[in-house]
């Protein structure tokens, strides 16, 4: 498997992996640290976060269906060298938001406050990011094609991918032990470390990378299409593949709930759900792996105690993911990439017998079941369960996507229709984000919650609250309620207000696109042409069955002969030919001896 992949290819996977090493960091605590009220957090709202990730969608996934052409005439490495430096910026500036919002608003004489710049430029900085993100994918997903030949090509991008789930995994590790806890935030550490990163692609790059070698004909096409040619040819392709286009946006309904799950579910995990169990069934573990004590454990994190040098290795591992005894939010959401890295193999296995769109819609299901009980419960184990439920689910049904567009392209435009996957992409994860911001704002924000509630049943105004931030608005609350727990407040809030049910808003989206998904089965000729399909693989394995019979029956003839050859004493191996020109042998053996005597 590995005969015949050129030197690029093994580049190109290192590239890639440091690429979602920085970006998948910055992903996983972006949610938390936008609407955060704490220190180094840029207090925004739910429907402002929604904007920004919204925008960053749209571009992040549209401009491939471009860039690759500039890739093609500008060249794979000047094209990376722009992606990097483009991304370094946008990470830099997000390290960077509050003094620069702080300064903004100085000069501003008033004019604009700092939370109001602390969104304009997240939202710059994350469409720079996505434009980074965008010009970067093009020539790396080209260099991996051009490394790999037919006999290697499936062993090549399975490689590849796998490296994307792995960055994916590893890399909320690295930013959930980077960022601090809520006392002593360091959200600044993930960017500045996601930077870093990029560097290092921006290094190999000018060191080790070397321009793929391209015909006179590519170069000539390259030369001769712009990017604006090339966009309205694929648009006017799409258009006229009703079939298709409408495929598309079935499928856009299941990614705009799919999403979500990285962008909000974050802050629903945060601000609902119980997470102590979890953590402490963790640091359980991995005490009893060390040796760590529950004494030494309390003794070193008293202040002015032992010090976490008295902890055992995996103790120490363990608290970097830990936030007051309950683990971090994005370590549950990077219990999804955990999962695909560990059951993809086995399972794609499994379901590559199954037909297509079985595997699809069997895959839907299971994901929107996992995605709405994730957001149904209090529970952090519940919810853990839920995440691996989805995952399962993604596992099953994402690859089918690609593979329904890639089977019923034309031949000789195969590349072009590939292109399409970015589109319900694009459209799935805008829409979800400009809908689910303001859903959330409304039926969910516990901060909302918590005010409405000091409204409703304890007659504060409404204006003495607007000062209050999340933490205030808590504080007051367990206060007026007899100096509850802030746990005992969040259960207080869940049952008379139902927070959860922005998650069966955004799973009914998932169901909608589902049965859409079966009906167009049936109205599309899909099931039609599978049941051809069935019957011609009956009727020619019948044929086989009869060819095989065939034989068969000539050996058993054959038997029969031999066996009344036997009766008459001749051997088994002969025929009845040979057993008569057996007996004229004997016949004239005599004769020759009456002569001799």
């Amino acid at each position: 498997m590995l005969k015949g992949i050129k030197p690029a290819f093994w580049l190109a996977n290192a590239l890639e992996a440091c690429e979602r090493l920085a970006y998948f960091g910055i992903r996983a605590i972006l949610p938390l640290m936008m609407v955060s009220t704490t220190s180094g957090g840029l207090g925004l709202s739910y429907t402002q976060l929604g904007i920004i990730y919204g925008v960053w969608a749209l571009l992040q996934c549209l401009i491939p269906m471009v860039s690759g052409g500039f890739s093609e005439s500008f060249g794979y490495k000047k094209t990376l060298i722009v992606a990097y430096v483009i991304n370094i910026c946008g990470y830099v500036m997000m390290a960077n938001i509050l003094r620069l919002s702080e300064l903004l608003a100085l000069f501003s004489d008033g004019m604009m406050s700092v939370p109001k710049v602390n969104f304009v430029l997240m939202l710059i900085s994350g469409c720079t990011i996505g434009v980074g993100t965008a010009i970067f994918k093009p020539p790396v997903q080209g260099t991996v094609a051009k490394s790999l030949n037919e006999k290697n090509s499936g062993f090549g991008f399975g490689l590849f991918y796998w490296v994307v789930n792995v960055g994916g995994f590893l890399a909320p590790l690295c930013a959930s032990a980077l960022r601090g806890s809520s006392e002593t935030p360091t959200w600044h550490y993930v960017f500045f470390s996601a930077a870093l990163v990029t560097t290092v692609n921006l290094i190999l790059t000018l060191s080790f990378f070397k321009e793929p070698e391209r015909s006179e004909k590519e170069k000539a096409k390259h030369a001769k299409d712009s990017m604006a040619s090339v966009f309205k040819g694929t648009i006017r392709t799409l258009w006229n593949d009703k079939p298709m286009l409408c495929f598309l946006l079935i499928v856009s309904g299941f990614w705009l709930m799919f999403m979500q799950l990285w962008d909000l579910l974050p802050n629903f995990l945060n601000e609902w759900v119980d997470r102590r169990g979890v953590g402490e069934a963790l640091l359980s573990g991995a005490m009893a792996l060390d040796g760590t004590s529950a004494e030494t454990l309390k003794k070193a994190m008293e202040p002015g105690g032992m010090g976490m040098d008295a902890l055992g290795w995996a103790t120490k591992f363990v608290l970097k993911f830990l936030e007051d005894g309950a683990l971090k939010p994005e370590m549950i959401i990077n219990i999804d990439s955990a999962a695909i890295i560990l059951f993809v193999l086995p399972l794609s296995a499994i379901f590559s017998r199954f037909r297509m769109m079985t595997s699809l819609v069997l895959g839907m299901v299971i994901s929107v079941v996992g995605f709405v009980l994730s957001g149904m419960t209090m529970s952090g184990g519940i919810a853990c369960l839920a995440i691996f439920i989805f995952a399962i689910g993604e596992i099953i049904c994402s690859p089918k996507f690609s593979e329904y567009i890639g089977m019923t392209a034309p031949e000789d435009k195969k590349a072009i229709y590939m292109g399409y996957s970015n589109i319900p992409f694009a459209i799935g994860w805008a829409l979800g984000n400009f809908l689910s911001g303001p859903l959330y704002q409304g039926f969910s924000s516990k901060e909302m919650l918590a005010k409405k509630f000091l409204e409703e049943h304890h007659g504060l105004h409404h204006e003495s609250l607007q000062g209050l931030d999340l933490d205030g608005a808590m504080a007051r609350l367990q206060d007026v309620q007899g100096g509850i727990d802030v746990f005992q407040a969040n259960e207080l809030l869940w049952n008379a207000y139902n927070p959860w049910i922005v998650w069966i808003i955004l799973g009914s989206i998932g169901v909608a696109s589902m049965v859409g998904m079966i009906v167009f089965y049936f109205k599309s000729g899909m099931h039609a042409r599978d049941v051809a399909d069935a019957k011609d693989a009956k009727d020619a394995k019948d044929e086989k069955d009869a060819v095989v019979s065939e034989p068969e029956a000539s050996n058993t003839e054959e038997e029969m002969e031999k066996e009344a050859s036997v009766g008459e004493g001749v051997e088994p191996s002969d025929s009845v030919e040979k057993a008569a020109s057996k007996a004229d042998l004997v016949v004239e053996e005599e004769r020759e001896l009456e002569k001799t005597e």
